[in-house]
């Protein structure tokens, strides 16, 4: 009988390893908790199980200090086709709020071919996230507060969801006290990335599906911000998120 301990470094060696995989991917599907809602074949959010909890604090999302219930977040289970067409079978933890609407945008952009090229979690990365950036993983929850506060960030709560992040960066110019400034690209690769005219694969614009399937349901998109671009990212308005931060702040 191989141990727990066997069984789970041969699982997070898998893991690794059907990163790179062209074709459907199996990542995580071993860690199936109670099943809350499926849609078909290949869609579901599901509770987090024993030995998915085990994989996130060991992969470091769900960090020794996170005070986001387990209860309170959701494991989904989403088909999506790379720009090749291949169909991956994708993985993501976000929180409970948000889980269905969520199954439900990915199983649309799913049907319509919406090229997602990664979805593993980001403890595949141990929750580093220029490495799983520049590795154009899409991912939910990894929690954090947000710097110098004791508010937990939106990715902390699980309220946020990245898409194909490498070709979607995060961009911004920080004035600093001697009146420079600095320019921030998340990640560092993507910097080929911010000429939004120009037309390459796994680009998110105003007015496509992704944008569009994401705002009906209430999420504001990133790329849409005046004082910073975060192209990639999705999120529920502060409004919603402060009251579960406050609520688990106390």
């Amino acid at each position: 009988m191989i141990s727990k301990m066997t069984r789970n470094a041969l699982f997070a060696l898998l893991s690794v390893i059907m990163m790179g995989c062209s074709t459907v991917e199996k990542t995580g599907t071993t860690e199936a908790g109670k099943t809350v809602e499926k849609s078909r074949q290949g869609f579901s959010v599901r509770e987090i199980s024993d030995d998915l909890f085990d994989r996130m604090k060991r992969g470091n999302t769900y960090k020794k200090d996170c005070i986001v219930p387990r209860e309170d977040l959701r494991y989904l289970l989403v088909l999506h086709k790379d720009k090749e067409g291949n169909t991956h079978q994708g993985e993501m933890v976000v929180h409970k709020l948000i889980a269905k609407d969520v199954l439900e945008i990915f199983e649309k952009l799913y049907d319509a071919g919406y090229p997602i090229e990664r979805m593993v979690l980001p403890d595949n990365y141990l929750a580093d996230d220029e490495i799983m950036m520049r590795d154009n993983n899409s991912s939910g929850f990894n929690f954090r507060f947000i710097s110098h506060t004791n508010r937990i960030s939106k990715h902390g709560l699980g309220m946020a969801v990245d898409i194909n992040t490498l070709y979607n960066p995060y961009h911004k110019i920080v004035k600093n006290d001697d009146g420079t400034t600095t320019e921030v690209i998340e990640p560092a690769t993507g910097a080929a990335y911010l000429d939004r005219t120009r037309d390459f694969d796994y680009k998110i614009e105003k007015g496509d599906l992704s944008y569009t399937l994401f705002t009906e349901k209430g999420f504001e998109w990133g790329g849409d911000w005046q004082d910073r671009k975060d192209y990639q990212h999705f999120e529920l308005p502060t409004d919603i998120t402060e009251k579960y931060s406050e609520k688990y702040s106390r």
